[in-house]
């Protein structure tokens, strides 16, 4: 009884799993960042990084298929996410994985209601219908023809 019990209790403590949205591109992974970033700084965000994941496996003799992180924000944007929790920024600026696809080149984020889960942020609020929307337009002018 204790035993399901502790299972039990461990299944519901652990994390759902993160809801992503995913987009293929038409273009390599690198026309595909260097747009994404073009659209990001279009609207007013700043590049923070762009984190090349193949070099820095391949500085360490390992491989990886073809993967990028960008990562922008707008403190206009992020900071009243962070007046309504603070924890909100382990996970702004906001982070965007422009990588290799089976069929090609692909964009990977996380939707707003996963990145502030568990926190003091209303998931059907204006902050997090804002951040989705952002990302979903980048995204797509990232991944356009």
């Amino acid at each position: 009884m204790i035993r399901t019990a502790i299972a039990v209790f461990a299944l519901t403590a652990m994390p759902a799993l993160a809801e992503m949205v995913t987009k293929p591109s038409p273009h390599s992974v690198a026309e595909t960042a260097d747009r994404l970033v073009a659209a990001a700084e279009g609207a007013g965000a700043s590049i923070v990084a762009r984190v090349p994941h193949t070099k820095a496996a391949a500085s360490v003799d390992m491989e990886l298929p073809e993967a990028e992180l960008v990562i922008f924000g707008n403190p206009k944007a992020g900071t009243p996410v962070m007046q309504e929790d603070l924890r909100a920024g382990l996970v702004l600026p906001l982070r965007v994985l422009v990588h290799a696809a089976d069929d090609g080149t692909a964009v990977t984020y996380q939707t707003a209601e996963d990145l502030f889960a568990g926190m003091d942020i209303d998931p059907a609020g204006e902050a997090a219908a804002r951040i989705d929307t952002a990302l979903g337009n980048l995204t797509d002018a990232a991944v356009a023809e």
